[in-house]
Order: structure tokens, then C-alpha cells, then sequence
């Protein structure tokens, strides 16, 4: 008689199921060795916490990237943008736009370059983001609350070994 799938360990070692039947639950151990695989495991529950409480702000996460990259680099021109979020400047414009029309970012001329333009927060974005900055870092909390704190720094350094 074979073994109920669902007493398996949760790492993925299956009991035998009846013949013609699926386990409830595949085996994953191949998957759990790739850092690709656990890091869209791990955004895929941080972008939800994310989405339910950025909601209310009417934020996205490129959108709130923009407001707070703003927010501590007044000025920044949206070529530094665009090298800081590794996205392509097409995808950028119509997200100041967006941005502007709602009243949360203005240009102005940049100080040092006269063919730039420097984007800075207006007092409503200042205001917002000042908001969703505490939002994010509760629900960042919230979502990595099995991590010990000092997990979660060596999470994030790690995690930025790979791409800085």
C-alpha cells in the first residue's frame, strides 16, 4: 500500500502514489537548487504583499522606485533613472508623464546641464512617498518575517552580489 503524498516531507520527497494517480505535490528539489527559481518564489510573496498595500497609494513598484529614488536624489534626470532601475528610456517617459500629470513630480531646469532636465518630488509627492516609504518597510518586514534580522541582511547582500 503506498504512502499518503500529502505526509511526504515538505522538501519534495514523494511518496509513491497509486498507479494512474498524481501526487499532490511534485517534486521540486531540482528547482530549489536554482537561485532563479527561489528568487521568483521569494518576489512572487513580497510583490503580493506589495500590491495589497501599495493600493491605496496607486503605486506600482516602478512607480514607487521613481518617487523614492527621487525622493532621496532630488534633480535626478531620467538618463540617471534609467541606469539606477536598469530600464529602457521609452519606458520611463510615459511613467513621468503619469507621474507629473497626477501631480506627484515636476521638471525643472538641471542646474549643471542646460540640455537636461532635472525631475524633483512637489509636496504631494514628498508627502506620498514619505507614507509608502514606511508602508513598504513594514510590508517588507512583513513578508520576510521567518528571516532573522540578520537572515534578511545577508538575504540582501547576497541577492545584490548577483546583480551589482
Amino acid at each position: 500500500m503506498a504512502s499518503n503524498p500529502k505526509s511526504a516531507s515538505a522538501k519534495g520527497e514523494q511518496a509513491a502514489a497509486p498507479q494512474g494517480s498524481k501526487p499532490d505535490r511534485l517534486d521540486t528539489r531540482m528547482l530549489e537548487t536554482l537561485v532563479g527559481y527561489n528568487a521568483r518564489r521569494a518576489w512572487l510573496i513580497v510583490s503580493a504583499f506589495f500590491a495589497e498595500r501599495m493600493a491605496p497609494y496607486g503605486l506600482k513598484q516602478i512607480d514607487f522606485s521613481v518617487l523614492s529614488l527621487l525622493a532621496h536624489n532630488p534633480g535626478a534626470t531620467s538618463r540617471q533613472l534609467c541606469n539606477a532601475l536598469d530600464i529602457l528610456p521609452p519606458n520611463l517617459v510615459s511613467l513621468v508623464a503619469t507621474l507629473d500629470s497626477r501631480g506627484l513630480i515636476e521638471r525643472r531646469p538641471h542646474p549643471h546641464d542646460g540640455r537636461a532636465v532635472g525631475l524633483h518630488l512637489t509636496a504631494a509627492g514628498e508627502t506620498l512617498i514619505r507614507e509608502a516609504e514606511q508602508t513598504v518597510i513594514q510590508l517588507e518586514a512583513d513578508a520576510s518575517a521567518k528571516l532573522t534580522a540578520r537572515e534578511r541582511e545577508t538575504l540582501i547582500r547576497l541577492l545584490q552580489k548577483i546583480y551589482l
